[in-house]
Order: C-alpha cells, then sequence, then structure tokens
C-alpha cells in the first residue's frame, strides 16, 4: 500500500470482527470500527487499534448502528465516508445468533426474522450501498488490485444444525450472496469472497465451550484445536492485500479442516 487503504469491519466490536480489525491495524490499515449495541466495546477496539497501528496515517473512527435497518446502514456507510473521505473495502461480519435455539418443529417466526434481518438482509444491503460508491468511483482504491467486498458466513452455511435452522439459513444466504456480488462486480474489477469460519472461540460460543472441547478432542476438526478471532483477520489481510487477484465468488474455509469428507 503506498497510502492507507480505509475498510469498513461491521460487528467489529468483539469477537471474529475485533480479531479482523486487529490484525488489519497492525497491517497498516484503517478501520471503521462497527458496533450495533455496545460503545463501550466498540470504543475499546479502536483504543487496542490505535495502540497497534503502524502509521500516524491510520484511523478508527467508531460508527453505529443495526445493519438490519435501511437507515441505519446510511448512517453507517455515511459516517464511514465522512471519517476517511474513501472506502476501499468492506468485510461484513456483523451476525447474531438465535436468542432462543429451538428446534424447528417449535421455531418461531419472530426469531427467524431477526437473524435473518441481521445476518442476511444487513450485509446484503450495505453491500449494495458499498457497490453504488465504487461504481460511482472506479480506479481510487488503495488497495492492490482494487476495491474488496468480504463476506463472513460460518461452518452453518452447509452444515445442519436442527436447533438453529434460521442462524443456518441465513448463513447459507451469504454463500450467494457472495456469488451475486461476484458476478455483478467482476467487470469493474472489484473482487467479491466469502469466507468460512469454523468452531471459533469467541463470546458466541462460550457457553458450549465445554461441548466443544470434547467434540475437538474427539477429532471433529482434523487440526483439533478451536479457531480464533485471528485466524480470520489473517485471510482478510491475504485478501486485502491482494493475494488473490484471479478469485471471486469463492469460498476460503477457515475450519481447521473440518469441511472435509472422512471415512
Amino acid at each position: 500500500m503506498n497510502e492507507t487503504a480505509n475498510v469498513l469491519v461491521t460487528g467489529s466490536s468483539r469477537g471474529l470482527g475485533r480479531g479482523i480489525a486487529l490484525r488489519l491495524a497492525k497491517s497498516g490499515y484503517g478501520v471503521a470500527v462497527h458496533f450495533a449495541n455496545n460503545r463501550a466495546a466498540a470504543d475499546e477496539t479502536a483504543r487496542d487499534c490505535e495502540a497497534a497501528a503502524i502509521n500516524k496515517e491510520q484511523k478508527f473512527p467508531v460508527v453505529g448502528g443495526n445493519v438490519a435497518m435501511a437507515a441505519d446502514r446510511e448512517r453507517i456507510m455515511e459516517q464511514t465516508l465522512a471519517a476517511f473521505g474513501r472506502l476501499d473495502g468492506l468485510v461484513n461480519n456483523a451476525g447474531i445468533a438465535p436468542r432462543i435455539r429451538a428446534d424447528i418443529t417449535e421455531a418461531t417466526e419472530e426469531i427467524f426474522d431477526e437473524v435473518i434481518a441481521v445476518n442476511l438482509k444487513g450485509p446484503y444491503f450495505l453491500s449494495q450501498l458499498a457497490a453504488r460508491h465504487w461504481l460511482a468511483n472506479p480506479d481510487r482504491s488503495a488497495l492492490v488490485g482494487g476495491y474488496k467486498l468480504i463476506f463472513v458466513s460460518s461452518l452453518s452455511a452447509n452444515t445442519a444444525s436442527v436447533n438453529r435452522g434460521e442462524y443456518c439459513i441465513s448463513k447459507a444466504g451469504l454463500g450467494m450472496a457472495t456469488q451475486l456480488w461476484a458476478v455483478r462486480l467482476a467487470e469493474a474489477g472489484i473482487s467479491v469472497l466469502e469466507l468460512r469460519p469454523g468452531i471459533m472461540a469467541t463470546d458466541m460460543t462460550a457457553g458450549v465451550r465445554e461441548k466443544y472441547d470434547k467434540l475437538l478432542a474427539e477429532g471433529i476438526v482434523p487440526q483439533k484445536r478451536w479457531g480464533n478471532p485471528e485466524d480470520v483477520g489473517l485471510a482478510v489481510e491475504s485478501i486485502l492485500g491482494g493475494a488473490f487477484p484471479f478469485s471471486t465468488g469463492d469460498v476460503i474455509n477457515i475450519d481447521g479442516g473440518f469441511h472435509l469428507r472422512r471415512l
């Protein structure tokens, strides 16, 4: 990078998003730290990013809003552009688990709608805002190879969990969103990739730590360890750095081999 490239990472106040933001800060990027409800956590992430930054040009503005809401998405994008003057990459990471895990024979429409709105509708239409900005401002990205759009999904995109069907469907939908935006933006030289994390050590999995410790020890993941936010951050860093110049619409699994079919 000859000049500081700026990236919006949604859901970066905690978990995988925080790991992504910190990794990018260490690599010289400016990061818009997004939060939905927890401003204090976002401020902490921004401070950590500032401490990790390697040059004075890097900025870490904090932007808030619910990606499920159109007005909030507009505000998130406006605040990001106002802070940076330019947006080089968007990492759609924000997501929620269902508030109540229920078998699909008992699951409610209310929770289904809530999860789909945040996990699928939100990133789909936030990407629309970014795409419009990029198409109106071609060839202005500071990233190697041009603007980058990344969707962070989950192993749940193709692994059925009948007690959180809405989550699985939302993540499977992100797989198609990746392909759709990849096709639409390819002519403009904008690459679109999906990252598919596996069993990750975050606050979202804190309540089931013992369950997954046992499964990991039994070999459900060939590498027999938890994934961590740094693993995802390294993948994002590679993509933004231009490591995949002839790839778009593809899935990069970050799951220690979980996706492999084995006998």
